[in-house]
């Protein structure tokens, strides 16, 4: 069986001596969106910060497109065309909306291109191009994750990982997120979201990874799961 686009297999890592992720695996397969979810501290953000060069795994493998991860640094992560849109957004004070999201093109030197793709978030969020000269960190929250989605853009990347979309935003603004997610998803993008919020990640994605303290315990259909009583009561409230 070929292997899927991303493939994650026996994963272990953690800080120090503190493991957090024990014997993780899964796969995402190209062109879908897939989510992470689970409650705080399951080691969701980890997994992202493993798969992206931040934490350096003890045990497991991580292949994008065949290609392996593990031992690379960050900038080689998203040389292969892996770009992570941080917790809390971690835009860069005293720049400009315009500079931030050029900062996501820094390994780039294909200058029409990046021009396009510029265009192409300014037309997904056409406030950005209203801000493009503020500075990014006094912008509203809301304006604020648009910025960190579009500086992921700018990377060009193949895969676009998300850690918790939904942090301190209003529901409305939640939604027109998620409907942007699904447009940039039909141009052939490949997301993995990161998501607390239940409830949004499976409107949004099609495939779930259910993480507890650490470890992968169910996965499956979003529209699956979302019917699973055990799934209602831990993570919807219902």
């Amino acid at each position: 069986m070929p292997e899927s686009f991303l493939e994650i297999n026996g994963i272990e890592a953690g800080y120090g001596d503190v493991r957090v992720l024990w014997d993780i695996s899964l796969s995402v397969e190209k062109g879908e969106i897939a989510c992470i979810v689970g409650s705080n501290g399951a080691g969701k953000t980890t997994l992202l910060n493993t798969i992206s060069g931040i934490v350096k795994p003890t045990a497991g493998s991580i292949k994008l497109d065949g290609q392996e991860l593990v031992g690379c640094l960050p900038d080689a992560v998203l040389k292969t065309g892996i770009a992570h849109v941080p917790e809390g957004r971690r835009l860069f004070k005293g720049l400009s909306v315009q500079d931030n999201l050029m900062l996501g093109a820094y390994l780039r030197d294909d200058r029409e291109s990046i021009r396009e793709d510029l265009s192409f978030v300014y037309d997904l969020f056409p406030i950005l191009k209203e801000r493009s000269t503020q500075d990014a960190t006094t912008m509203s929250g809301g304006e604020q994750q648009m910025c960190a989605i579009g500086r992921g853009i700018m990377s060009k990347p193949r895969l676009l990982m998300i850690d918790e979309l939904s942090l301190g935003l209003a529901p409305r603004l939640v939604d027109r997120l998620g409907d942007t997610l699904l447009e940039i998803n039909k141009s052939g993008l490949t997301i993995l979201l990161v998501e607390q919020d239940v409830m949004t990640a499976f409107e949004i994605a099609k495939r779930a990874f259910v993480i507890e303290t650490g470890r992968v315990s169910i996965s499956g259909s979003t529209a699956e799961l979302g019917n699973d009583p055990k799934i209602k009561e831990a993570y919807m409230g219902i």
